[in-house]
C-alpha cells in the first residue's frame, strides 16, 4: 500500500457517500498528538473487493479472453495486488474521515497510518497518528507591560546628518602645482588584486586553484584617512601621478568584509592622478540642491529631524513588538505541535536560501550546506514564532479582531504591486491550497499585535 498517497487522501480526498459505520479506538499520545485505531467491517471490504473486481473484469485485457468477458476468479488472481491497493486506497480515507468526525477530532496534519492489518477475507484494521491544536488557557495578557525608548532627535545628531550629506556631495579637484601624495589628499588608482597562497612550513607555496587577479579602475583613496588600509597609506604616501607600486596588504581575521578577511592580497597600484575633496558650502543652495521642495537650510533641517524621529519610531515600535511577544510566550506554558514547527523551520529555511541566492551563491554551494545544522539551529526561533501566533490568533478570538473583506482586497492590491500582477491573478493564485485564508490569518495576527501594542502605551 503506498501510505504517503493514503495518508494524503484521508485529509484532501472527497467525503465518502454514506460509509458504512466502522469502530474506532482514541489514545493521546500527547497534548497534540492524536491517535485512533480504525476497523472497517468485513462486510464493507468484501463489497468493495467485489466492485473493484467488477471494473477490472469490463478493462482487463487478458490473453485468451474477450476483453469484459475475463471471469472474475481470473481478475482475481491475476491483479491481486492491484485490486488490494486500489481498495485500501478507497476505504482507510474514508474511514479515517468518518473516524475523525464522529470523534471531534481537528487534524492539523496528515495522518501517519501504521499497523494496518488487511487479511483476505476480514475486517480491515489500521492506526492513524496525526496533530491537534493544543489546549491553553489565556493568561492575563493585557497587563503586558515593556519600557518605551527614547525617540527624540537633538539638533547634534542633525547636524551630523548634514554632515554627512555635506561630505556625499563633496568634488574632488585635481591638485594644481606638481607635487608627490601627502596625507588628506586623494589618489585616483587603478589597481590588480591577486589572493597570495599561503606558505608551507617549509616555505614553500602550498599549491591552490589558480584565481584571476581583481581590476579595478578609477577608485578613489583617501590618504591617512579613517577608513583606509593603512598599507595603501604606506605606500601611497610620497607617490607622484603616473607612479606604479607594489605591495601585500594582510587583512585581518575580524576584517569587516570577510571576502578579504584572514587573506593576503598582493596589489599592482597606479597613481592616475592626485585630488583634494571640496565640500560645498551649507547654505539654501545647497538645501535645494538636494530636493526642489526644500528651499531653505531651515526646512532641510526639519526635514531631516523628522526623518530620523519616523525612523526611529519605526524601530522602536519593532523592537517593542519583539518584546512584547517574548513577554506573552514566557507567561504562557503549553506543547507546541511538531507539524507546525516543522512547516515554520521549513519557511525560515527558505527565506534564508532565498536571500543566499539574491546575493550571489550558486545552487551547487547550496547543495553543500548542513541542513541537519540548519534546521537545527532554526528550532528554537521556528518554536517561538508558532506559539506566538497560536496566542495572537487566541487573543484576536478574545477580542472579536477580524479582517474585512476590504482590508483583504488592500493586501491582495500591495501584493499585485510587488509581483507586478493584477489583483485577480494574484486572488486566483492564492485561492489553490488555502493561500487566501493564510494571508488572512497572518492579518489578523498583525491586527492582534498590533491591537495589544496599542493599548499598553
Amino acid at each position: 500500500m503506498d501510505n504517503e498517497n493514503t495518508e494524503k487522501k484521508a485529509i484532501e480526498g472527497d467525503q465518502p457517500e454514506q460509509p458504512g459505520e466502522g469502530t474506532a479506538t482514541a489514545v493521546a499520545e500527547d497534548p497534540c498528538r492524536q491517535q485512533i485505531t480504525v476497523e472497517i467491517p468485513a462486510d464493507v471490504v468484501a463489497e468493495e473487493q467485489e466492485s473493484i473486481v467488477q471494473q477490472y473484469a469490463k478493462q482487463a485485457r487478458v490473453p485468451g479472453f474477450r476483453q469484459g468477458k475475463v471471469p472474475a476468479s481470473v481478475v482475481k488472481s491475476r491483479f491481486a495486488d492491484q485490486i488490494k491497493e486500489q481498495m485500501l486506497e478507497n476505504l482507510v480515507p474514508q474511514y479515517f474521515r468518518v473516524a475523525v468526525m464522529s470523534g471531534g477530532y481537528k487534524p492539523i496534519s496528515s495522518p501517519h497510518i501504521s499497523d494496518l492489518k488487511a487479511d483476505p477475507g476480514e475486517a480491515i484494521r489500521f492506526t492513524a497518528s496525526f496533530d491537534v491544536m493544543p489546549e491553553f488557557e489565556l493568561g492575563n495578557y493585557k497587563t503586558i507591560k515593556i519600557e518605551k525608548p527614547n525617540i527624540e532627535v537633538s539638533d547634534d545628531e542633525v547636524e551630523h546628518e548634514i554632515k554627512h550629506l555635506q561630505d556625499q556631495q563633496a568634488s574632488f579637484d585635481p591638485v594644481e602645482e606638481e607635487r608627490a601624495l601627502q596625507d588628506g589628499d586623494f589618489a585616483q588608482v587603478s589597481f590588480e588584486a591577486a589572493p597570495k597562497q599561503p606558505e608551507s612550513a617549509e616555505g614553500e607555496q602550498k599549491p591552490e586553484q589558480a584565481t584571476e587577479p581583481v581590476r579595478m579602475d578609477e577608485v578613489m583613496v583617501e590618504i591617512a584617512g579613517p577608513s583606509t588600509v593603512a598599507e595603501f597609506t604606506e605606500n601611497l604616501r610620497g607617490a607622484n601621478a603616473g607612479d606604479e607600486r607594489t605591495f601585500d596588504v594582510v587583512y585581518p581575521a575580524e576584517f569587516h568584509d570577510q571576502r578579504l578577511a584572514g587573506k593576503t592580497l598582493s596589489y599592482k597600484v597606479k597613481v592616475n592622478a592626485i585630488k583634494k575633496k571640496t565640500l560645498p558650502e551649507l547654505n539654501d543652495a545647497f538645501a535645494k540642491e538636494l530636493s526642489p521642495e526644500i528651499e531653505t537650510m531651515g526646512k532641510l533641517r526639519e526635514v531631516i529631524k523628522e526623518n530620523l524621529r519616523s525612523h526611529r519610531q519605526h524601530e522602536a515600535d519593532h523592537q517593542g513588538k519583539e518584546q512584547l511577544i517574548d513577554q506573552l510566550v514566557s507567561t504562557h506554558e503549553f506543547p507546541v505541535p511538531s507539524s507546525m514547527i516543522e512547516h515554520q523551520i521549513d519557511l525560515r529555511l527558505e527565506r534564508g536560501l532565498r536571500a543566499l541566492a539574491s546575493q550571489g551563491m550558486r545552487p551547487e554551494d547550496m547543495k553543500r550546506l548542513d541542513f541537519r545544522k540548519l534546521r537545527l539551529g532554526q528550532r528554537e526561533a521556528a518554536v517561538k514564532e508558532v506559539k506566538s501566533g497560536l496566542l495572537l490568533h487566541k487573543i484576536a478570538d478574545a477580542e472579536n479582531i477580524q479582517v474585512s473583506d476590504e482590508e483583504l482586497d488592500q493586501e491582495l492590491f500591495t501584493l499585485a504591486q510587488q509581483t507586478q500582477q493584477s489583483p485577480d491573478e494574484v486572488k486566483q493564485q492564492l485561492s489553490k491550497e488555502q493561500g487566501l485564508d493564510r494571508i488572512r490569518a497572518r492579518m489578523r495576527g498583525e491586527k492582534a499585535l498590533n491591537f495589544l501594542y496599542s493599548n499598553m502605551q
